[in-house]
Formats: structure tokens, sequence, C-alpha cells
């Protein structure tokens, strides 16, 4: 499998897909998630799920992203059935996002008529702008003189909260929060998901932090003598996979409890 970048999604197919996976990432590492989210995603490609994951760049109108990434999905899409590469059967589609990437897909949810088979919402924050960005506080302070004039993320968190209880359309959903995030904001919409869609909702907690879905492959050349140096290198190896794989198994297991890992 490789990566190819159509209609503004890095996309990755494997040889015979059962459904399609479209990942949305974190405010920051999101314009080449292919990079930024290599191993995870092509974990799960090699069991077969279709990536699709949209680039964006990160501005305080999140709504104008969330309808931007869905259009370059279903247009990605669009390409790749017009060249015949998924075939004529029917192939789910699940969400997968991670940090404001579950924003985006809570707000694809509920402004746009989408059919989701289900989301896998990882590591869930809805700041207010002042809070995720310091140099918006800065920025206000500037412009101080005017009190009607604030900057801040469009839907706000309140807003895009009673857009979730109000409207969101995807009853079967994954949160997951690692023990080690201090800015998770799972808890408060696992409840107002489950107040929606009661056991349709599963939260999981698990071992790592904010930037364990960031995870990458380290490169460690043993010499010709395995020696002390090499040992701590295979150590360190292991501890990066540790948490990872334990995410990827997770993921797997919802999408497919009856698929081995």
């Amino acid at each position: 499998m490789e990566w190819k970048e159509i209609s503004g999604s890095w996309v990755l197919i494997p040889p015979k897909p059962t459904s399609i996976i479209h990942f949305l990432g974190g405010a920051f590492v999101a314009t080449a998630p292919h990079i930024t989210y290599r191993l995870l995603l092509e974990n799960i490609a090699d069991k077969g799920f279709v990536i699709v994951a949209t680039s964006f760049v990160n501005t305080l109108d999140h709504t104008a992203i969330a309808k931007l990434a869905l259009l370059n999905f279903e247009r990605t899409l669009l390409r790749l059935e017009e060249r015949g590469i998924l075939g004529k059967k029917y192939l789910p589609i699940y969400g997968l996002g991670h940090s404001m990437g579950c924003k985006l897909h809570l707000l694809i949810g509920s402004l746009f008529p989408v059919e989701r088979a289900g989301n896998i919402l990882i590591s869930f924050n809805n700041y207010a702008a002042r809070d995720a960005i310091p140099l918006i506080e800065q920025f206000n302070s500037t412009f101080k003189f005017n009190s009607n004039f604030a900057v801040e993320f469009t839907p706000s968190p309140l807003e895009t909260q009673q857009l979730v209880q109000e409207n969101y359309s995807v009853r079967r959903n994954l949160l997951i929060k690692f023990n080690n995030d201090t800015i998770d904001q799972s808890a408060s919409l696992a409840k107002l998901l489950q107040q929606r869609f009661g056991e349709m909702v599963t939260t999981q907690i698990l071992p790592g932090n904010h930037l364990t879905p960031l995870g990458q492959d380290v490169k460690w050349q043993t010499g010709k003598d395995f020696n002390p140096l090499d040992a701590i290198g295979q150590w360190f190896k292991q501890e990066v996979y540790r948490d990872l794989q334990q995410l990827k198994r997770t993921i797997l297991f919802w999408l497919n409890p009856v698929s081995p890992l």
C-alpha cells in the first residue's frame, strides 16, 4: 500500500477493503496526517480499512473547516468510485478524529446529512480560543477599547455543545481518553452522548497521553554485537509502541469484535 493524495485527502487502500475510515487529526498536525499519524493509520489499513485522511489548516471558523473537510472527503470518494478502485459493494463509513478532529466530526454529524456507521473520538477537547491558543488572549487585549470585539472559535464551546445535544445524528460512538492527558474533555462529551444514545456510546481509558496517536516508528540499528546501548534502544522502542499498539487494538476491536487483531 502507498499513500496517494486525492482531492485534499491522503488515501491508503488495502487489497480487500471492508470499510472506510475518514480521519481528521489535531489542530497543528492535520496538514500532513499521512506523516504525523502514519503508524496508527497504516496499522488500521492493514486490517482492511480504507483510510481517507483529510488535510486541513486550522482557523477560528471550525464550521467552515468541517464543511470543507466533508466536501474534500466526498470528492475523494467520488474520484475513487470513478476509477473503480473501491469496487461496487457497499462499504460502511466511520469517522476517526483526534483532538480538534473530534470536534470537526461532531460538527459534521450535527450540521450535515451524513451517513456514518459510527465515530471514534480520541482525546476530545472543546476549549475556548483564549484557552486553546495563548496568543489569542494577547490579540484580544490589543482591541480592548472595543468591548464588542472578541476572538472566539465558531462555533464556541457552548454552541458546539448545544449543536451536539440537539442535532448530532451518529448513534454509535467510541470515546477514547488517555490516563495522562490533562486537556481531555471526553467525560463531559460522554455524558452528553449517552443522554441521546444510551448504550450505543462506549468510553475507554487507555495508558498514554494526548500525543500517543502521533507515535512514530523508531529506527534502531543494532551493532554487530548486541551491547547495553542496543538494549536501551530496544526498550525505548517498546515503550513507544506499547501505548500506540493498545490504542490500535482498542480501535480495531470496536470496529470489528470478531476480527483477529
